[in-house]
């Protein structure tokens, strides 16, 4: 049962893993600039990102504000993954380490080598909060390290899990209805629209936090 219950979330499916091909399946909905008159899809996407870069502004320092291209794509890549992936038979990339430690890693390097590189003292004064007593300076340099090398990891998993779990409420609420009654199936049915409406909501929180949270790590350096 674990093991079917699980399938749904194989990128494997026989010698090629053609799963993975739904990562670029969301590039098909980029709104193109080529049309004479902006589509309202184009629009939507125009506030969106504008709404986001104004939030986005507010939390980095002004010598990085070239990195905003950077944090919108990132947004709009990781929200066309969610959401593409609510779809029937579309494979979840965004719901594997792989595909968010792909993101979370290399862009925690770069930060890391680009702060201890120029950025040196600014980085060893990160080490140790100001006030810490003397005596607890050495446990303080060993907690902010630990928690600097578990960044990427914890953004990773934090999209990942909130991915797989209501994907998995669904699948559990999908094979309910194989064995139910009439007024359980309309019961499960209703129960499914509002887990659909709630992974929505998920899909676009989630891409938002994943953004914010890598703003903040970069506005430490």
């Amino acid at each position: 049962m674990m093991t079917n219950l699980f399938s749904v979330f194989d990128p494997s499916t026989g010698m090629l893993s053609l799963n993975w091909m739904s990562t670029i399946i969301g590039m098909l909905l980029l709104p193109t600039m080529f049309w004479l008159i902006p589509s309202r899809f184009l629009k939507i996407n125009m506030i969106v990102i504008k709404k986001l870069s104004n939030e986005l502004n507010m939390l980095m320092s002004k010598e990085y504000k070239g990195n905003l291209l950077l944090f919108n794509s990132m947004f709009m890549f990781i929200l066309y993954n969610n959401m593409m992936g609510l779809f029937p038979y579309i494979f979840t990339s965004s719901s594997h380490l792989v595909f968010t430690l792909t993101m979370a890693l290399p862009m925690w390097m770069s930060l890391m080598m680009f702060g201890w590189l120029m950025k040196t003292n600014k980085m060893f004064y990160h080490l140790i909060p100001s006030g810490t007593p003397p005596i607890l300076m050495p446990f303080m340099v060993c907690i902010e390290t630990t928690s600097n090398l578990i960044r990427p990891g914890s953004l990773a998993v934090r999209l990942t899990a909130n991915m797989i779990a209501g994907h998995l409420l669904i699948t559990l609420l999908g094979n309910m209805t194989l064995s139910s009654s009439k007024m359980m199936i309309l019961l499960i049915i209703m129960m499914q629209m509002m887990l659909m409406m709630f992974e929505v909501a998920v899909s676009i929180i989630q891409s938002y936090v994943f953004t914010v949270v890598s703003t903040l790590y970069s506005s430490e350096i």
